[in-house]
């Protein structure tokens, strides 16, 4: 499996699989866990029936991305490694906000400087470098295509 293993941001070691670990619930257990830390094992129906277990359990975990795009990587379809790793980082920011800017980037819902805010944010506070950039270039698109606020 050639597991040669990287650190990242938080410190935390990741595993490098490739498509000889997929699937990762069944060849690779031990690196599935949810963001809480909790492991397949000890996500069941009982527990979540006596609510031992709460939504935050039983949601992907950043790790869990990368792991999946390093897989998607091994396979030769890096777009969707690109996809599963700008999702990793879209773990780190809240519900409410995801849902504030998957608005804003609505045609004509935004100017320019709200879509340039909305990028440093992502990238200032949350570290989603990915996520900035895909909103900048939103921006950029929309000012080119008149999809702007100012446009409407």
């Amino acid at each position: 499996m050639g597991e040669v293993p990287k650190q990242t941001k938080s410190n935390q070691t990741i595993s490098k699989v490739s498509k000889e670990d997929y699937p990762l619930g069944t060849k690779r257990p031990e690196l599935v866990k949810s963001p809480t830390g909790k492991s397949l094992d000890e996500i069941t129906i009982e527990k979540a029936m006596n609510g031992q277990i709460q939504s935050d359990d039983v949601r992907i975990s950043a790790e869990v991305l990368e792991y999946q795009a390093q897989v998607a990587e091994s396979v030769g379809r890096d777009a969707f490694a690109r996809n599963l790793r700008r999702a990793a980082e879209l773990t780190k920011i809240p519900d409410d906000r995801i849902l504030e800017i998957y608005n804003a980037l609505r045609p004509y819902r935004s100017t320019k400087e709200d879509l340039l805010h909305i990028a440093e944010e992502l990238e200032s506070k949350y570290g989603a470098k990915i996520n900035g950039d895909f909103v900048r270039e939103a921006a950029h698109v929309y000012q080119e295509r008149k999809r702007l606020k100012e446009n409407m």
